[in-house]
């Protein structure tokens, strides 16, 4: 059994992996900014609410709560729409600090407690890839999701030395709350390969960008 760190698990994708974790028989540890009831009904998940990304006082009280675990998940994210005539500086600015900058500080607060042979998983997007982009818009989520993946190859790096892989993993066009119900996967699917890329890849495989069917992304 494994130790698991879910930061944004209170719906869509974070809790999809917190239920399939469970069903597993690992230990989760679950976090949220506020528990919408769906944590706490989940029997033997250890919830930690209050827990805002953006706020590095608040990483650091749930740093201080932590035990030593094996695999950190970071999917705790937003997504807004920004087009070419309508850039608003302010919700840009709000996609980077959820989006790139929460992350890292994410990492920057609880690397000290992930094992090493531990991993990271940071869920990005596909539309963080500039080699990708063939319709353009949405350029403050594109914008913070390719400062994430450059935010996760320096981690690879900074982290390589106490053995902690980092993976950016994209969780396909999933249905959820964010994306208003549209997509081309439903949770289970996106969960499930999820998994199977953070089970399968490797130290040898870190600092890399995924598809969650299993495909390596362009930068």
């Amino acid at each position: 059994m494994k130790t698991h760190v879910v930061i944004g698990a209170n719906r869509g994708i974070g809790l999809g992996l917190v239920e399939k974790l469970r069903e597993q028989g690992q230990r989760i540890i679950a976090t949220c900014r506020t528990d919408q009831g769906g944590l706490r009904k989940l029997d033997g998940v250890e919830v930690i609410d209050g827990v805002d990304i953006t706020d590095q006082h608040s990483l650091h009280a749930l740093a201080d709560q932590l035990p030593e675990f094996d695999v950190l998940w970071v999917v705790a994210g937003v997504l807004k729409r920004t087009t070419l005539d309508s850039v608003d500086p302010q919700v840009c600015q709000q996609l980077f600090e959820v989006n790139a900058l929460g992350p890292l500080m994410t990492v920057s607060a609880l690397k000290g407690h992930i094992r090493s042979g531990g991993k990271i998983a940071l869920i990005t997007s596909r539309m963080g890839s500039i080699n990708d982009n063939t319709s353009g818009g949405s350029y403050g989520y594109r914008m913070s999701k390719s400062a994430l993946n450059s935010a996760g190859k320096s981690m690879a790096l900074d982290l390589l030395a106490d053995q902690i892989a980092v993976f950016m993993l994209h969780p396909g066009w999933v249905r959820t709350d964010m994306t208003q119900g549209r997509g081309l996967v439903d949770v289970h699917e996106s969960v499930q390969g999820l998994m199977e890329r953070v089970q399968t890849l490797t130290i040898e495989n870190t600092g890399t960008f995924w598809h969650m069917q299993g495909d390596p992304l362009p930068w």
